[in-house]
């Protein structure tokens, strides 16, 4: 069987997320199989950036459906030292059944993939978090139902995350209002495909309030990403009013939910009130992830 990476969601079709969300869902409530699906199998986490819920969740994952983990934090590897990240990946797969790798460069996560025997997940790159977007439309469907009926506001840095949000639209084709000041938007190549395909579900403001209306789910992102060197007072002033507070929750649809994929910058992207509020849905979205990645593993770790 040819091997499958997952570095992106359009690396899966709707077909695939709606199956991965429902079965989540299943092994959420319960649901085994008498084999564990990953008896026998070993999975490393090799890790360049740190992390507590995508390493937490998919170690689990991995254990719970009877699998092994090995977890890498690459400073402790000779990536450290310089070897080439190609030689790692074809070493690394000849000793396990698949890799997460979570790393700075998406175009290094490419090139791991291109020279891994065993599929490769993304646990984070600087453009995409896949992940975490497929998991937080199983938390949508949780609590919201048809995930495909929404309407999703995102506000502040055009990242990742935001990344990852547009291409789910483009998969799904749920309503996507988009927020980002002056400088920090959005891969321009990202959102200019799914605007081809949904000119009408997919748009731009300058203005959070704009976009924030009718919303179904408010959800932002940390303003300054791990490893990024930026000055603090100058970040602050230039996201002025892109802060998810209770005046800007006011303008969403009447029982709005609040998302982050934390960690946050509390009382910068998102005031306490909020975050801890009855509206904000975030330990439930943390746990997720796990019940999440379990499907995703049963799909890809063959």
């Amino acid at each position: 069987m040819t091997k499958r990476d997952l570095l992106r969601i359009k690396d899966l079709s709707r077909e695939e997320i709606d199956h991965l969300i429902e079965r989540a869902g299943a092994l959420k409530s319960g649901a085994k199989k008498r084999t564990p699906p990953l008896k026998g199998k070993i999975i490393t986490l090799l890790f360049e950036k740190p992390s507590t819920r995508t390493r937490v969740s998919f170690e689990a994952a991995v254990l719970s459906l009877g699998g092994r983990a090995i977890f890498l934090a690459a400073d402790t590897t000779q990536l450290s030292r310089g070897e080439p990240i190609g030689d790692t990946a074809q070493v690394l797969s000849r000793y396990c059944d698949g890799i997460i790798l979570r790393t700075h460069s998406h175009s290094r996560l490419e090139e791991f993939a291109l020279n891994s025997r065993v599929p490769v997940i993304n646990g984070l790159s600087d453009r995409f978090h896949p992940c975490q977007i497929l998991a937080d439309l199983f938390t949508i469907r949780e609590f919201l139902g048809d995930y495909q009926e929404v309407r999703v506001a995102y506000l502040g840095d055009g990242n990742n995350v935001a990344n990852s949000w547009i291409e789910a639209c483009g998969r799904i084709g749920f309503q996507l209002a988009l927020a980002f000041p002056p400088g920090f938007e959005a891969d321009r190549e990202v959102l200019k495909e799914t605007q081809d395909l949904y000119p009408d579900r997919i748009e731009v403001f300058s203005d959070p309030k704009s976009a924030v209306a009718g919303a179904d789910v408010v959800y932002t992102d940390v303003w300054i990403s791990m490893g990024q060197d930026k000055d603090e007072e100058q970040v602050r002033q230039t996201f002025a009013g892109f802060q998810v507070n209770a005046e800007l929750m006011a303008a969403a649809k009447p029982g709005a939910r609040f998302m982050h994929c934390l960690p946050a910058h509390r009382g910068w992207e998102v005031t306490d009130e909020v975050l801890a509020g009855p509206q904000s849905v975030i330990l439930t979205q943390a746990e997720n992830r796990l019940h999440f990645q379990k499907a995703l593993l049963e799909m890809f770790i063959r």
